[in-house]
């Protein structure tokens, strides 16, 4: 009894629920209410609480009852909120164009208005009003002395230097070539010393470089040495050596004629005593000894060898005047880097190195004076360097050693900040009622800084600054309303809503900071999205406002405009990804030419900051190039979101490769064959109307993918076998509605896979609210055989809507005549003898497809598609034109008889 008393009960619930909801359903009240779920999902509360009440207190009838009315008043109010809620959103969707517009003066006004929210009444350098005082004692920071202070101690904080790594490489390479210079010479003059034995260094170093006078006279002095001791002579030694130095000249150029002097008289020259030159004395006297200690063959072969090594100590000469290497004339002299032995230029090499390293990790500053870095390089030589070699190392090093500190910018920075932040702020002590700026007055900033610690600074809204600025920006919404109801494009409440977010891009990125604005984006896109006309408006309207509202540079300004204006010309010319891309890069070069040309124009690029005026511009170029990658990068979740189609996401459907064609050409190849001549009658027509031809092609190839839910139930698709409708259904009714399903299923196919609703539109539009004929007249006769039986003729009409564009409505056309002109292609196949396809006129053609546009244009599926009774007959010529184009003419080939083999076979 209880369970009946339950179920009973909660039926009654269920059915009064049920009831109410279907109502407010039904009246289009509860599913507008935002607040309607809310509503419910109380109401469905309060019927599982009266479940519980009832269970836990069956038997108390005055508890159900107050829980029954409970329930009813909760109703009645769901239904009264819900009501108030539906008028409100009915007002507002039936003004939702006004509501944009609305939105669209308000958030433009307060974006590009923003500095005139937080105004302040008093001004620095403006009359002070009134004489204000200040209404309590307090320390108060001068902040420009503050700023000051620590300014100064900042500067005059210390540098920190780090080194230069790549002027070290520099110095050491520019070190190394100087050596690699002095090592050539060096091998040039060959190996010195050149002879160990006997003689000293001293006199090989004489004998090597000594002139060739006196080699000469060296020679014969120790050939006269040797004629005396072989005659015997008694002499001494030291007197034959003297009688042999003056010998040279008298017995050599006895008669030598000296040149003639201007008064041509004769002079003769005196001959040369070396008897003073010790170095000369010293090598006569080791060469003799070396011939007595050895033989005269020994002194032979060292006289050669001695003569040898002159010839290339005179090469090596030659080739150090002759040295080109920048430096290496001063720093090398034959005194200094001949006359060192091997031994010694390899220690003088080594020490070189060793000093140049330790220099250079110890650092060189920038302003070091001359002297200083000479006292250095001298005090680092000594230890590492020969004595003899010192000089020559000096100058290497001296020629090559340059500053290899520089200036570490940011420790430098911290450091400065750190003695900055030491400083302590200035503080001015400012009494109870102490005149803090008197009437009339200007107000310094020192005032203001004072006044606004005492929050005396009154601060409000520009409100007629505001309503200046919305002024003009209505007025520009409104040329932008007018060239939208003259342009082709019909904009939905989502376009201008996009419109409006690319729009207000433009200012909120100059409001947060950056010059460097969204120009190019924003034409890029709105070009693409909905033309050129559209995106020029936006640009256009948008430059004179930023211009005369924000402080900005008038050529950033005007660099930005010229690469949206380029944007929003040719983006919607443009067929692929990359011409998008190549458009970027053209958008980048016109930002950063236009930037460049203003600046020459107002001849700020001939000052001192040119390079920055450089820079600027090649900052302006990345800038819009930058833009457009990321106008590229979202455009394809814009079109997703916002359902938009553009040349590029049209040609990209029209893929044959897509899922939906690719079906539709494996499971449906006689719908697929069927989409495609209609697809060229239609793209014809379209082209030659003016329409959009993308959007036709790729409409035109979905406009029949819903066959594919029953290939075989479409004539096209049957192949020849038997037609189902005849043998398997034989009900014109059943036919009719599988006919008819094909636009239903189409639709849920396409918005399965996210197809945009332009192209879905081709899906019902093509077929419009047509009468399927063929079964509708099979429904007549068999209800003329039985009486009892009713034909409503929207029974067998597509259920629409009529052709809602141009578009659209070419295709309904080219889809109803590509059947005829396929079966006039049929009927003009040779049968046996009587008929071929040159019988068939092109008159007869065009009779025919005018006799099916005037049957649709009768049956009222154009009034809303645009099209025009002239254009018709127009469309109908297209379409023969382009039907002749695939079944032209062929040349009638004669035919073979068969041989009397094949007769008999």
């Amino acid at each position: 009894m209880k369970m009946q008393q339950f179920l009973q009960f909660l039926t009654q619930q269920l059915t009064h629920w049920r009831r109410q909801y279907k109502g407010l359903r039904r009246k289009g009240k509860l599913m507008r209410s935002p607040k309607g779920k809310s509503h419910i999902r109380e109401l469905l509360r309060t019927m599982f609480k009266n479940i519980f009440l009832f269970l836990s207190k069956t038997n108390d009838k005055s508890n159900r009852r107050k829980q029954e009315r409970a329930l009813r008043s909760k109703i009645k109010s769901v239904k009264t909120k819900s009501s108030i809620c539906a008028v409100g959103l009915d007002w507002a969707h039936e003004q939702r164009y006004s509501v944009i517009l609305a939105i669209a003066l308000v958030s433009l006004t307060g974006i590009i208005g923003h500095k005139l929210y937080n105004q302040t009444q008093l001004q620095v350098g403006h009359p002070a009003p009134q004489t204000i005082t200040a209404p309590y004692t307090d320390s108060i920071e001068d902040q420009k002395k503050t700023e000051a202070k620590r300014k100064a101690v900042s500067k005059s904080s210390l540098q920190v230097l780090m080194l230069d790594a790549r002027m070290n490489e520099q110095i050491n390479e520019n070190l190394q070539q100087l050596l690699d210079d002095g090592n050539e010479i060096r091998a040039v003059a060959g190996a010195f010393p050149f002879f160990d034995p006997v003689l000293s260094i001293s006199t090989q170093r004489y004998l090597r470089s000594c002139p060739d006078l006196e080699w000469q006279a060296l020679l014969l002095a120790v050939e006269n040495s040797k004629n005396q001791q072989k005659k015997g002579t008694g002499g001494t030694a030291a007197s034959s050596r003297t009688s042999s130095i003056a010998a040279p000249n008298q017995e050599r150029q006895p008669r030598t004629t000296p040149p003639k002097s201007d008064s041509q008289s004769p002079q003769k020259k005196e001959p040369v005593d070396f008897s003073q030159n010790t170095d000369f004395t010293q090598a006569v006297a080791e060469l003799e000894s070396y011939r007595l200690t050895t033989s005269e063959k020994s002194l032979s072969l060292l006289i050669a060898q001695i003569s040898q090594t002159r010839q290339r100590y005179t090469q090596a000469t030659a080739k150090l005047l002759q040295l080109e290497t920048v430096g290496s004339e001063a720093v090398y002299e034959e005194s200094l880097l001949l006359d060192l032995s091997d031994v010694e230029w390899e220690k003088t090499q080594m020490g070189i190195h060793q000093s140049t390293e330790r220099i250079l990790t110890q650092g060189i500053p920038q302003g070091l004076p001359k002297n200083i870095l000479q006292d250095a390089v001298s005090l680092q030589l000594q230890t590492f360097v020969p004595e003899s070699a010192e000089t020559l190392a000096k100058n290497l090093l001296l020629a090559v050693l340059k500053p290899n500190l520089q200036k570490d910018e940011e420790q430098t920075r911290q450091n400065a900040q750190k003695a900055a932040a030491g400083v302590p702020p200035v503080m001015v002590k400012v009494r109870h009622g102490e005149a803090i700026v008197k009437r009339g007055e200007q107000i310094s900033a020192w005032n203001f800084e004072v006044l606004e610690h005492y929050h005396l600074i009154r601060r409000e809204v520009k409100w007629q600054e505001l309503l200046k600025l919305g002024g003009v920006i209505a007025i520009a919404i409104g040329i932008f309303v007018w060239i939208e109801r003259h342009i082709d494009y019909e904009l939905r409440q989502r376009d201008r809503l996009l419109v409006l977010l690319l729009t207000l891009s433009v200012p909120g990125v100059i409001v947060i900071g950056l010059p460097y604005t969204t120009w190019s984006a924003l034409g890029l896109l709105l070009g693409s999205f909905y033309g050129p006309t559209l995106g020029l408006t936006v640009v256009g309207l948008l430059w004179p406002i930023l211009g005369i509202s924000l402080d900005m540079s008038k050529a950033a300004l005007l660099a930005g405009v010229g690469g949206g204006i380029l944007g929003s010309y040719i983006a919607q010319r443009l067929r692929s990804r990359e011409e998008l891309a190549l458009l970027g890069v053209a958008i980048a070069l016109t930002q950063g030419g236009i930037y460049l040309i203003v600046k020459i124009l107002i001849g700020q690029v001939f000052g001192s900051i040119w390079y920055i005026i450089l820079q600027e511009a090649g900052l302006f170029a990345l800038s819009g190039l930058g833009w457009s990658v990321v106008a590229l990068g979202l455009s394809p979740y814009l079109e997703k979101v916002f359902d938009l189609v553009t040349p590029i996401r049209l040609a990209e459907l029209a893929n044959p490769n897509r899922p939906l064609l690719k079906r539709l050409a494996t499971e449906t190849p006689g719908t697929f064959q069927h989409t495609l001549l209609v697809a060229t009658l239609a793209e014809a027509a379209a082209k030659e109307l003016g329409c959009n031809v993308e959007l036709v092609r790729a409409g035109t190839l979905y406009h029949d993918i819903g066959k594919m839910h029953d290939p075989l139930g479409f004539i096209e698709n049957q192949m020849g076998g038997p037609n189902k409708h005849d043998t398997e259904i034989k009900d014109p009714w059943k036919s009719a509605e599988i006919i008819k399903k094909h636009v239903t299923e189409g639709l849920v196919m396409a918005r399965k896979h996210l197809l945009p609703t332009a192209i879905q539109a081709f899906i019902p539009e093509h077929q419009g609210t047509m009468l399927i004929a063929y079964f509708h007249h099979q429904a007549q006769q068999i209800a003329q055989e039985d009486p009892s039986l009713t034909v409503d003729d929207a029974d067998f009409r597509y259920d629409g809507p009529i052709p809602q564009s141009r578009e659209t409505g070419i295709v309904m056309l080219a889809d109803s005549c590509e059947a005829a002109l396929r079966s006039l292609q049929a009927s003009a196949k040779p049968l046996g003898e009587k008929r071929s396809l040159k019988d068939v006129s092109t008159e007869q053609a065009l009779t025919m497809l005018n006799n099916i546009l005037r049957a649709k244009w009768q049956d009222n599926q154009l009034v809303d598609s645009g099209l025009t009774r002239e254009e018709m007959s127009q469309i109908a010529q297209i379409f023969v034109d382009v039907w002749q184009q695939f079944h032209h003419k062929r040349i009638a080939y004669p035919k073979l008889k068969a041989s009397s083999t094949g007769r008999n076979s």
